[in-house]
C-alpha cells in the first residue's frame, strides 16, 4: 500500500465507528506498561482524551515519513538515499542482514518475499580536509564537511507498508507511556521509596526489552531471543510486586494525572525533524553556489527522550528475502572485520 492509500485509510480510522477501537487498544498498551494506573477509579475514561490526542499526533508524525526505499544491492547505484547511507552495495546487504529481528521475521513468515522495515542510523557531520575543484584547478587540503551514517539497525518489520506504519504509531504511544513512567519514578512526592524503586526497575527492564521508539530507531543493542524470555519474566515479577504495594489514593490520582499530561502534549516528548543537505556522491556537503555535482536530500531525524536522549536518522525500507545473507557468511564477514 502506498502512502496516499495509508493516509486515506487513516482518514477512515478517524470515523466514530473505528476511532474507539484505536483508542481502546492504545489505552490497553499504556496500562500494560504501568499496571498501577488500573487502580484509579475511571482510569480508562480519564485516559481516553489524552490517548486520542497522542494517536492523532502519532498518526500525523508517521504520515510525514516518505514511502519506503528499495534496500537492494541491485538498486543501490540508482537510489540517492541508499548511496548516502551505505558506501558500497555489499555494505547495504551485509549490515541489514545482521538484524536478528529481520531474520526472525523471515523465519516466521515463510511466504513473505519482502519485509518492510525501519532503518535507524547514527548521522554524523565531520569537518575534514579534502580535495576540491575550483575552476580548472584542483585544490588540496580544502576544509569540507562530510555526512557519515553508521550503526545501521533494523529492529521492527512488517508485511506491508501500512502494517509497518501502524506499528510505528503503536511504538510512539508506548514511548509516551514510558516517558510518563520515567516522570513517576522521579516523583519525590511518592511516600513509598520502594514504589519508586520498582518503577525505576520497570522502566529499565522495558527499555532493555526494546519497548517504545528505541526499537523503531535502532538505538542500543539488539536483545537475543533467550534474553527476551528472561526479561519478560522479570517484567511479570515487577508487575506482581507493584500490584502488592499499598499506595495512597491521592498518589495514584497524581500518577494518572502525570501520565495524562504527557499524553496530552506528545510533541514535547517525541518528534521528528527534517534536514535538507546538498551532497555529492562522496557525501561531501556542497553549497548552493558550488560547481560540484550534488543532489539535495532530505533526511528525517527522530528525537527520543531516553537517558541520554537519542537522535537517530530513520528511513522506511523494503528488503527482499533473496538479499538476506546466510548466517555463515555473516560470521565470516565479522571475522574478517576483526
Amino acid at each position: 500500500m502506498g502512502i496516499m492509500n495509508w493516509l486515506r485509510s487513516n482518514d477512515d480510522a478517524r470515523t466514530d465507528r473505528q476511532e474507539p477501537e484505536q483508542v481502546t487498544e492504545a489505552i490497553d498498551r499504556v496500562m500494560a506498561l504501568n499496571p498501577r494506573l488500573g487502580m484509579v477509579q475511571r482510569c480508562r475514561e480519564r485516559l481516553a482524551p489524552a490517548v486520542a490526542a497522542s494517536l492523532r499526533y502519532a498518526t500525523g508524525l508517521v504520515a510525514s515519513l516518505p514511502a519506503p526505499h528499495e534496500a537492494s544491492a541491485r538498486t543501490w547505484a540508482s537510489d540517492l538515499y541508499m548511496r548516502a547511507f551505505f558506501a558500497r552495495p555489499e555494505d547495504l546487504t551485509g549490515r541489514i542482514s545482521r538484524s536478528e529481528e529481520l531474520r526472525v521475521y523471515f523465519e516466521q513468515n515463510p511466504d513473505s518475499e519482502h519485509a518492510y522495515a525501519v532503518l535507524g542510523m547514527a548521522m554524523t557531520e565531520r569537518r575534514v580536509l579534502g580535495v576540491a575543484l575550483e575552476g580548472n584547478a584542483v585544490r588540496r587540503d580544502v576544509a569540507q564537511t562530510t555526512v557519515c551514517f553508521g550503526d545501521h539497525r533494523v529492529r521492527i518489520c512488517g508485511r506491508s507498508e501500512s502494517e509497518l506504519r501502524r506499528e510505528i504509531v503503536r511504538r510512539v504511544i508506548d514511548q509516551l507511556a514510558l516517558t510518563g513512567l520515567a516522570k513517576l519514578a522521579k516523583d519525590r512526592r511518592d511516600a513509598l521509596d520502594k514504589g519508586r524503586a520498582l518503577l525505576k526497575t520497570r522502566l529499565l527492564l522495558l527499555q532493555r526489552e526494546g519497548t517504545g521508539m528505541r526499537s523503531v530507531c535502532g538505538g542500543g543493542a539488539s536483545v537475543a531471543r533467550e534474553e527476551l524470555v528472561q526479561l519478560q519474566a522479570q517484567i511479570d515479577d515487577n508487575s506482581r510486586r507493584l500490584g502488592d504495594l499499598r499506595v495512597p489514593t491521592d498518589a495514584l490520582e497524581r500518577q494518572l494525572d502525570g501520565v495524562c499530561q504527557v499524553l496530552m502534549e506528545p510533541g514535547k516528548h517525541v518528534h521528528l525533524t527534517k534536514k535538507k543537505i546538498r551532497l555529492d556522491r562522496m557525501n561531501v556537503v556542497q553549497t548552493k553556489d558550488s560547481v560540484q555535482a550534488a543532489d539535495e536530500l532530505e533526511f528525517h531525524i527522530a528525537h527520543i527522550p531516553t537517558r541520554p536522549p537519542q537522535v537517530r536518522a530513520i528511513s522506511l525500507v523494503r528488503f527482499a528475502r533473496a538479499e538476506l545473507l546466510p548466517g555463515g557468511l555473516l560470521l565470516d564477514q565479522a571475522m574478517r572485520e576483526l
